[in-house]
C-alpha cells in the first residue's frame, strides 16, 4: 500500500511535532482535536514551531507554506476513513485512547494501520476493543519528534506480521527514521530507561544533594547530555513524567518505578514544565528556557 495521507488524533505537544513531521516528508495530514478550539491552538503552535526553524535559517518562507498546507484540521472524527494510517497521540489515558480506537474501528476499513503513541500503556489491551486488533500497533515517537530519529515499533500480542511490516517500511523508508522493534512491555526501551533517570535526579533534588542547576549541568557536561534530566522532565511534561512512572510501578511493582513525591507536589501545584511556563525551570511562551 501506498501511503498518502496520513491521520493523527490529538494535537497535543506529541500530536503537533508528528503532523508537522509528516508535512514535511511530503504527506498530507489530517489532525483531529477534541473542539475547534484546541485545533486551531495545535495548527497555531505548528506555525510557531515553523516560524522559529526560519528565525535559524533552517527552513525557507516557501517550505513553511508548503508543510503548512499538506496540514488540514478534521471536521470530524468520521474524516479518518479516507486515511492509509491513523497515529492516536492523545493523553496517557486507557479509557480514554480505547473510546478514539473504538470509534476509529467503526469508521476506518480493515485495511487501515491503527497506530498508537503511547509509551507506557498496554497496545494489546487497546486493540481488543477493536474487531481486527491484528491491524493496531504502537509507534512511539520521542520528543522532539522532528529531531529525533527513532521510533519504537511495539507489537501487541495479535498484532500481524503484514501490519508490523508495512509499519517498519514507512518508518525507515518513508520517514527516514530508524526503526526499533519493541515487544511490549510497559515503558518499553525508552521511557523505562529514561523515566528511572529522571525519577533518581527528582530524589537527589528532593534530598538536598545538589540544586536542580548543578544536577543537571553534571548530566549535560559529564556525559554530553543535551538537556540535563530535569530539564527532560519539564520538557516532557510533569504530569506525563508522573501518568508513566504510576503506570510501570502499576504493572512491574518495582519500588524503583514509584514516582518521587517532589513530582508529585509540582504536578498538583501546576508547574507541568515547559508547557505551563514553570516546572524545574522556566519558560517562555514559545518554551524557550528563560
Amino acid at each position: 500500500m501506498i501511503f498518502r495521507t496520513i491521520g493523527v488524533i490529538g494535537g497535543g505537544t506529541m500530536g503537533q511535532g508528528i503532523a508537522e513531521m509528516l508535512a514535511a516528508r511530503g504527506l498530507d495530514v489530517i489532525i483531529a482535536e477534541k473542539s475547534t478550539e484546541k485545533l486551531d491552538r495545535a495548527i497555531e503552535l505548528i506555525t510557531v514551531s515553523l516560524d522559529k526553524q526560519i528565525e535559524r535559517w533552517a527552513l525557507t518562507g516557501a517550505e513553511k507554506k508548503s508543510i503548512l498546507s499538506k496540514i488540514k484540521g478534521a471536521n470530524s472524527i468520521q474524516d479518518m476513513a479516507s486515511c492509509e494510517l491513523v497515529i492516536e497521540t492523545i493523553s496517557e489515558d486507557l479509557n480514554a485512547k480505547k473510546h478514539v480506537f473504538f470509534q476509529l474501528n467503526q469508521i476506518c476499513s480493515p485495511h487501515i494501520i491503527l497506530a498508537t503513541n503511547t509509551s507506557t500503556l498496554s497496545v494489546t489491551e487497546i486493540a481488543a476493543i477493536t474487531t481486527h486488533p491484528e491491524r493496531v500497533i504502537g509507534m512511539h515517537f520521542l520528543h522532539p519528534v522532528a529531531k529525533v530519529n527513532l521510533v519504537e515499533i511495539v507489537r501487541a500480542m495479535k498484532t500481524s506480521d503484514e501490519t508490523y511490516d508495512r509499519t517498519r517500511q514507512f518508518v525507515d523508508d518513508i520517514l527516514t527514521k530508524k526503526s526499533i522493534k519493541v515487544n511490549e512491555s510497559p515503558g518499553y526501551i525508552t521511557t523505562r530507561l529514561i523515566c528511572t533517570l529522571i525519577n533518581e535526579a527528582l530524589h537527589t533534588l528532593s534530598e538536598g544533594v545538589a540544586s536542580a542547576e548543578d544536577i543537571d549541568q553534571a548530566m549535560r557536561i559529564g556525559y554530553e547530555f543535551k538537556h540535563g534530566p530535569l530539564e527532560m522532565c519539564d520538557r516532557f511534561g510533569l504530569d506525563a513524567v508522573l501518568a508513566a512512572l504510576e503506570g510501570m510501578f502499576r504493572e512491574y511493582g518495582d519500588i524503583k518505578y514509584r514516582p518521587s513525591y517532589l513530582l508529585k507536589q509540582m504536578v498538583r501545584a501546576g508547574h507541568l514544565g515547559a508547557k505551563t511556563g514553570e516546572g524545574f525551570f522556566r519558560y517562555d511562551k514559545d518554551g524557550d528556557r528563560l
